[in-house]
């Protein structure tokens, strides 16, 4: 019975030691230069697994597993002719340095499309792709760029080749461009020039330099020489007073030197030539200096004192014009003082009166045929008072009627006369039209229907009521819509004033008034442009949908929102 017992432990053991060497040699472990992919029934979606680092348990049967070498592969890329931007052939030959990717998902796009690929294999497959994304990348740059910002290349060459590289499970390591040539010359043309704007500017630099050392050189032998003479000069001032008085006196030494000599030779000539020749000299001589002297005489007689008298005489005559001119000048400052003091004077009650206009407009509502009336009625004495004065100065000391009954027109004589002598007063319209003043209608008119002359006050009297209830209509409305009416901000203060919205109230009113009229042209907004003209029947049907449509009459410079004018005019129907 114990050696059953044994058997079974050591078979139990051997058994155990057979399924640890199993699970050991179905464990694999995955080096750091490589990927593991294990493929097979691996779950999931995928067809593989892709393992960097660690280890993976390979069930048999089921599943399987290869390495994928993680060495990076360097890429020669002979690229020639390949078109720029300006359609020249470059030549750029360089360096690839790819390898697998051990990003997640790019690394099963490498087991998928290149797990049974040799080396060589994989190299060409990329050679393909980054040739065809080279040609893409430098057809897309002119050729200055590719020369000078190779930066710039590589970053683009980078972006577009990756992202084919990724789909088969590669990366991009490094980019290394040799150099850049061109069939036509055209690359080393710009070398050349940039190698002469390099030397050039050089060249002008060194020249700027030497120019400021020359200049600075300069500088101090000019300030080292003033300093030298400003020295010197003080102490030979002193030697050259002494000598000017050595030079003088050595100067009237050789005059009388001179003049000895002169003298010596003149009569050693005398002796040698003709006695009478020398005389005749002589006597010459002697003239001519008796005429310089008589000459001299008379400047200083005649002449001098004559340039005295004329400088005197100029002297006074400009201190006389500087007096005159001062006068005047004083006067003109008074009279400039006094015209200024009257003109503010005028223009302080000028401004009141404006003052004075706008709170008579104001206190009328706005409403500018009220203000008149006020104002009209105001003057109505001084007017009457102008017709009294017409018959004012008559001396009528007695009037004698003859009365001789009633007349052909049922009149008497005496009313026939009063009435003439009032006839012949001048009438009160005639009289403010010569001054230039219309006066309104409500003030009367001459007619000769009295029955029409009240049909026609009525029917003012009806028309001012109306108008009175369109401004004060429109007047509410613009109250509660000042901000649609900003074209009436004359002073772009972003706010109306009184004045504003009476020009406002007005400019609605005057349009409901011309609404009929056959010739005036509407115009509204459209979008963000203006569409008309039209008549007023036309413009009410454009603006229907929206009355707060911005309208224009007769192109105006101000626009009033539809539903302004058309309030007005419904108050002015009624």
């Amino acid at each position: 019975m114990s050696s059953v017992v044994l058997f079974l432990f050591i078979g139990a053991v051997i058994l155990t030691f057979i399924m640890m060497a199993w699970v050991v040699s179905r464990y694999r472990k995955c080096p750091s230069d490589k990927v593991l992919v294990v493929y097979g029934k691996v779950g999931g979606q995928g067809s593989s697994k892709c393992y960097h680092g660690g280890a993976a348990f390979i069930w048999p049967i089921f599943q399987d597993y290869q390495y994928i070498d993680l060495t990076p592969m360097p890429i020669d890329i002979k690229l020639e002719g390949a078109l720029s931007q300006q359609n020249i052939r470059v030549n750029t030959p360089s360096t690839f340095t790819v390898g697998i990717s051990t990003e997640p998902g790019i690394m099963e796009n490498a087991a998928e499309r290149m797990l049974n690929l040799t080396r060589e294999q994989i190299q060409e497959l990329a050679k393909d792709i980054i040739f065809g994304q080279m040609r893409v990348v430098i057809a897309t740059m002119p050729i200055e760029s590719i020369n000078a910002d190779r930066e710039k290349l590589i970053k683009n060459i980078e972006e577009g080749v990756q992202v084919e590289l990724n789909k088969v499970g590669l990366r991009l390591i490094n980019v290394n461009i040799q150099d850049i040539t061109d069939a036509s010359g055209y690359i080393e043309a710009l070398g050349k020039e940039a190698a002469a704007r390099a030397i050039n500017e050089a060249k002008i630099k060194v020249a700027e330099k030497e120019r400021d050392g020359e200049i600075g050189k300069a500088a101090a032998e000019r300030d080292q020489r003033v300093q030298v003479a400003d020295a010197q000069a003080t102490a030979v001032e002193g030697e050259n007073l002494a000598k000017v008085r050595v030079a003088n006196s050595a100067a009237a030494l050789r005059q009388k030197e001179a003049e000895a000599e002169r003298l010596a030779i003149a009569a050693e000539r005398v002796k040698q030539a003709q006695a009478f020749q020398e005389a005749y000299a002589a006597e010459e001589e002697a003239e001519r200096q008796r005429a310089k002297r008589e000459e001299q005489s008379q400047v200083a007689n005649i002449i001098v004192p004559a340039e005295i008298e004329k400088r005197r005489v100029e002297t006074l005559a400009e201190a006389e014009a500087e007096k005159t001119r001062r006068t005047k000048k004083g006067e003109a400052d008074g009279i400039r003082s006094m015209m200024e003091a009257e003109a503010m004077g005028l223009m302080a009650i000028l401004t009141r009166k404006a003052e004075g206009f706008a709170e008579i407009i104001r206190a009328c509502s706005g409403i500018p045929e009220l203000a008149s009336l006020l104002m009209v009625t105001e003057q109505l004495p001084k007017l009457v008072e102008e017709q009294v004065k017409a018959i004012s100065n008559l001396k009528i000391d007695s009037i004698t009627v003859w009365e001789g009954g009633k007349q052909g027109n049922g009149k008497s004589s005496t009313a026939d006369f009063v009435s003439s002598l009032v006839g012949a007063l001048p009438p009160l319209h005639e009289l403010t039209k010569n001054v230039g003043i219309k006066l309104p209608e409500y003030l009367g008119r001459l007619r000769d229907d009295p029955e029409k002359l009240a049909g026609l006050t009525d029917d003012s009297k009806k028309q001012a009521s109306l108008v009175g209830r369109a401004y004060q209509r429109v007047r509410d409305w613009v109250s509660q819509n000042a901000s649609l009416i900003v074209s009436f901000d004359r002073n772009k203060d972003s706010k109306l004033d009184d004045q504003e919205m009476a020009t406002a109230v007005k400019t609605a009113v005057k349009w409901a008034q011309s609404a009929g009229d056959a010739a005036g042209k509407w115009y509204y907004a459209k979008g963000q442009q203006s569409a008309g003209p039209c008549a007023w029947d036309e413009l009410q049907k454009f603006v229907k949908d929206d009355r707060k449509t911005f309208v224009n009459f007769n192109k105006s410079e101000y626009w009033l929102p539809f539903e302004a004018v058309d309030l007005a005019m419904q108050a002015i129907e009624s």
